[in-house]
């Protein structure tokens, strides 16, 4: 069985995670540098890495193959799980691709320019119902457009 990689720490949409993975019976793994609480579930597992800096990425990254699901907000992870031919996904549904993964890079890069010379503050707008809904039928759509074999 497949499965869908999530970079658990700040993900916002674990509950549309768990409907999807439910639905089509595929493997959960939420990845995290400390324990949360999470539903007790056979398709579900909690993996806990230390809390050297990266290590769910590093983690999330090398277990990340072709025909998988990673969820992430971090673009650098994006990148290297896409790499590895998973499918990537953010918080609010934009799936990222080859295509895309140098646009959203190059504006990390920026942003993070720009906030270190104080022209920009803060980060991401939070995420809101509609993002939500978005990223829902997004991660619905990859599962059944085959790009996740159930078993």
């Amino acid at each position: 069985m497949k499965r869908i990689l999530v970079d658990a720490d700040a993900c916002p949409v674990k509950p549309e995670i768990f409907r999807v993975a439910k639905r089509h019976g595929l493997r959960v793994i939420l990845v995290s540098n400390s324990w949360m609480r999470v539903p007790r579930e056979d398709w579900l597992e909690l993996v806990v890495v230390n809390d050297a800096f990266d290590a769910a990425d590093n983690w999330i990254a090398e277990q990340s193959s072709a025909n998988e699901i990673v969820v992430t907000g971090d673009i650098l992870l994006a990148s290297r799980c896409l790499k590895a031919g998973a499918a990537v996904l953010d918080f609010k549904g934009r799936l990222f691709t080859e295509d895309s993964i140098g646009g959203a890079l190059a504006n990390r890069e920026l942003m993070a320019h720009l906030r270190e010379i104080g022209a920009v503050s803060g980060g991401p707008a939070p995420i809101e119902n509609r993002d939500r809904s978005r990223f829902l039928h997004a991660l619905d759509e990859l599962v059944r457009r085959g790009s996740l074999k159930t078993s």
